[in-house]
């Protein structure tokens, strides 16, 4: 029994004062905290905490709750605020996405007839065999020619005949380009697609005298109103397309991209395309990228612009992939959509890298409007600007950071030149260590991680190549 407690019956004593049970601490959310640091400072979080936003937790006076009120007011309104200056300062959604409209309007397709087609060599010719086991109704007209087509039957006639006359030929081109008959565009692309291919031999299946030409393959792209052959460089905020827009690609032209891939996959056995007018046709191909509306096609793009790449003789390709990027550069602004053109071309061979680092290097050219593409001086304009000026524009110097390291590294081209790589890597460097995290500026952020990430790439890429070097 401890001596200073009271006896049992001097606890029901009403006479004796009661001892108030000692206050229960308080509980103070993180709400709570911010609410006192924002409206109060620092020095009253050491004062009694305020009421939890859960409800009351202990005992709290009128005053204490008129108090938390007001303080949740001035939170609030201090909120309010902070977003005002956040939208302010972000003005995010004044950059334009990628994407470039490239189909405008579209013809009508020119009048589709089988005109000498019922009369060719071949049909005649197996109309008059009595062992083929059923006959060629030839006269109920291009209807029982379509069907020919879409069943195989023109196919297997052409492989047993061993040749394609002119006016097959023609035929089938005309409705692979213009068709609106899916199955039909589809059959006419299969039976190109066979007749074009090489057998074990590396020879042409068939003897073909009519090959699709580059005038019949412009005039279809353009028929189907594509719009980005004329040198303007179009404003991006008025040609993306919507995801929501009801504008739908050209029917044909999975059937055109697949044509061309077959036309320059037998490059050594007949050249169908001249240097230039391959030139013309990959620039094409390469724009249809910034479409959103082919995104869809892009494994049936990229198999395309492989074939077009692989097309060009090793002698001249260099000279051929200045002047595609050449085009490109003048038709495409620097923004988004040029990291969109950079980006598509995913190859890891030697001519993929070398048509990227020209992309890149075209596009800085026109960006520091300089008549001839100097790396030195390109260079020493980027890394002239200071992000901790106030009217930097990092949007602009993302797009310089990309484009500049594939401009570097997409190639070997400035593997030896050790300055320019050590003058990159401290700029990069710079970038990711002076731009603050608290930068609320438009890309700032973005800068940053982009230029930490590149820096660590760099690094990676200069061990790699330091292991790589045999000892001496």
């Amino acid at each position: 029994m401890v001596l200073d407690e009271p006896l049992d019956f001097e606890k029901e004593d009403p006479l004796l004062p009661k001892t108030r049970p000692a206050k229960r601490k308080k509980v103070i959310g993180l709400d709570d905290l911010l609410v006192d640091f924002f409206a109060s400072g620092k020095d009253e979080l050491k004062a009694a905490g305020v009421k939890s936003k859960y409800g009351p937790k202990g005992y709290n006076s009128d005053d204490e709750d008129k108090k938390v009120r007001e303080k949740e007011i001035k939170f609030c309104k201090f909120v309010e605020e902070y977003e005002e200056q956040s939208k302010e300062l972000d003005a995010g959604d004044d950059v334009p996405h990628w994407g470039q409209r490239v189909f405008g309007c579209q013809k009508s397709p020119p009048v589709l007839n089988a005109t000498g087609v019922e009369n060719c060599q071949l049909l005649q010719s197996f109309c008059a065999n009595e062992h083929l086991g059923f006959d060629l109704n030839i006269e109920q007209g291009e209807g029982f020619l379509e069907g020919l087509l879409v069943d195989g039957w023109f196919l297997k006639l052409v492989l047993l005949y061993g040749s394609v006359e002119d006016s097959i030929a023609s035929w089938a081109l005309t409705k692979l380009l213009y068709s609106s008959n899916k199955k039909l565009r589809v059959a006419a692309s299969d039976f190109w697609d066979s007749i074009l291919s090489l057998n074990e031999a590396d020879k042409l299946s068939v003897d073909i005298g009519h090959f699709p030409s580059y005038s019949v393959l412009k005039s279809a792209i353009l028929s189907y109103g594509y719009i980005f052959d004329n040198r303007t460089k179009f404003s991006t905020s008025e040609s993306v397309i919507a995801e929501t827009s009801d504008d739908a690609p050209p029917q044909n032209i999975i059937e055109w991209l697949n044509i061309i891939s077959a036309c320059c996959k037998i490059r050594n056995v007949h050249s169908i395309f001249s240097s230039s007018e391959a030139e013309e046709l990959l620039v094409i191909v390469i724009s249809f990228f910034l479409d959103r509306r082919l995104e869809g096609l892009l494994l049936i793009m990229g198999d395309c612009l492989s074939s077009l790449i692989l097309y060009f003789n090793t002698s001249e390709w260099e000279s051929s992939c200045l002047t595609v990027a050449q085009s490109i550069a003048q038709r495409v602004t620097v923004d988004l959509n040029c990291l969109r053109i950079v980006d598509c071309i995913t190859g890891t061979d030697y001519r993929n890298k070398f048509l990227r680092s020209q992309l890149a290097l075209q596009f800085l050219k026109i960006s520091f409007g300089l008549k001839v593409a100097n790396v030195e001086k390109i260079l020493k304009s980027v890394t002239s600007i200071n992000v901790k000026d106030k009217e930097c524009n990092f949007f602009s110097l993302y797009v310089y950071l990309v484009l500049m390291d594939n401009l570097l590294f997409s190639s070997d081209a400035f593997r030896d030149k050790h300055a320019i790589i050590n003058s990159w890597r401290n700029y990069l460097r710079s970038c990711s260590t002076q731009i603050g995290c608290t930068d609320w500026r438009l890309y700032a952020s973005k800068v940053r991680n982009k230029a930490s990430y590149l820096l660590q790439c760099a690094i990676l890429k200069r061990s790699a190549g330091s292991a790589s070097t045999p000892v001496q």
